[in-house]
């Protein structure tokens, strides 16, 4: 039986609707926000317009022992302001579903991180799951909720 986990994050950023959608809609940006061990690269065309559904993005990423591996992602879903799904295409999961959502709240934008996968492999897959890909996701995560604050600073959080 293959499983299919589940990685959610939430994060108040002090910032307007259009800076945080602006920042996270832009591709070139994950490299902001990736540990530089794993050599994250976009390589699709620059590109400044809006996010759109249909929209490929490509990277290349080393996550495991420095070996490059090609990602491919296609924005499948957008409501401007509001949320935007990127599902992959190719790449090391088997599935990757990954909603980003954005919510205007006091302080700032509540952007909330929903992340479905499956890894390959059957019981293999579910092994390296619990020896090490789980504790890489929440590592990554956890980095990213720390760029984002570098970036944009902490909310601001009333008494």
């Amino acid at each position: 039986m293959a499983s299919i986990y589940l990685l959610q994050r939430t994060q108040i950023i002090p910032g307007t609707p259009e800076e945080v959608w602006n920042y996270f809609s832009t591709p070139d940006n994950l490299l902001h926000i990736t540990p530089a061990f794993m050599r994250f690269t976009v390589t699709s065309p620059p590109y400044t317009g809006q996010v759109y559904p249909g929209q490929v993005i490509t990277y290349t990423v080393a996550p495991l022992l420095g070996i490059p591996l090609e990602w491919m992602t296609e924005i499948t879903h957008v409501e401007y302001l509001s949320y935007f799904v990127d599902e992959q295409r190719v790449g090391p999961y088997s599935i990757w579903h990954h909603e980003h959502h954005f919510r205007l709240v006091a302080g700032g934008v509540k952007m909330t991180d929903i992340v479905h996968y499956r890894l390959p492999f059957g019981w293999l897959g579910r092994l390296a799951h619990s020896l090490f890909v789980k504790q890489q996701l929440d590592n990554l995560f956890s980095y990213r909720h720390q760029a984002i604050e570098k970036i944009f600073g902490q909310p601001i959080v009333a008494p």
